[in-house]
């Protein structure tokens, strides 16, 4: 990729719209330094411009960074095919918005690709329709799922829908539920971007999701 070098007047709007703006997400330096690199910029201290800017950025000041410390080693899963297995989970329930109080979120356990979507409720029914027309009419139909075992996912409903499309459902353990790590590692980014982003009501957090992602 050919990238433009950024002259010194403009780094800092550069900065502020791949961290600070609907779609940055207030990420950390790196994921920043990256972004600006991927929109095809660069200049010869972004790196430690990228870590100064995000170092005095008052919203990630206030919300903290996102902490994998301690965390539990996670279920090594062996896959041939991008979008052959995804992690599933609920988030929520937060604060009403536009109807809606829970985030259903699913993660390509190859790319890291996130769907996400705001529902108005956690049963079965919402479920299903998301898996079909979220990711196997998207994606094509996956080899697992993985999902804890709430009855939102272990129910009637859903081992009918995996047996009819030949998926395998796995369920995570509730003394080990990082053995769906990837999905709990997305839902920490998206909750922090969330917090950054959402106005003072923090209300208007399901129209911020799709900048979220």
């Amino acid at each position: 990729m050919i990238r433009r070098c950024i002259p010194d007047w403009e780094q800092e709007d550069v900065l502020i719209h791949c961290h600070s703006l609907a779609c940055g997400g207030h990420f950390g330096p790196k994921r920043t330094t990256r972004k600006v690199l991927d929109s095809g910029f660069y200049w010869p201290s972004l790196h430690k411009d990228a870590y100064e800017f995000c170092r005095r950025c008052n919203q990630c000041q206030l919300t903290g960074g996102i902490s994998v410390r301690d965390e539990m080693p996670q279920v090594p899963i062996i896959v041939c095919e991008i979008f052959d297995v995804w992690g599933m989970d609920f988030m929520g329930p937060f604060p009403s918005s536009f109807g809606n109080a829970y985030i259903l979120v699913a993660v390509d356990y190859v790319s890291k690709w996130v769907e996400a979507k705001a529902m108005s409720s956690n049963d079965s029914s919402e479920v299903a329709k998301f898996l079909k027309a979220n990711i196997f009419s998207r994606y094509g139909v996956p080899r697992a799922i993985i999902s804890d075992q709430g009855t939102h996912f272990y129910n009637q409903t859903i081992e009918a829908l995996m047996r009819k499309y030949g998926v395998h459902h796995r369920l995570s353990t509730p003394y080990h539920p990082q053995s769906n790590g990837q999905e709990e590692i997305s839902n920490r980014e998206i909750k922090a971007i969330l917090e950054k982003t959402v106005g003072p009501t923090r209300k208007d957090w399901s129209k911020r999701l799709d900048d979220a992602l």
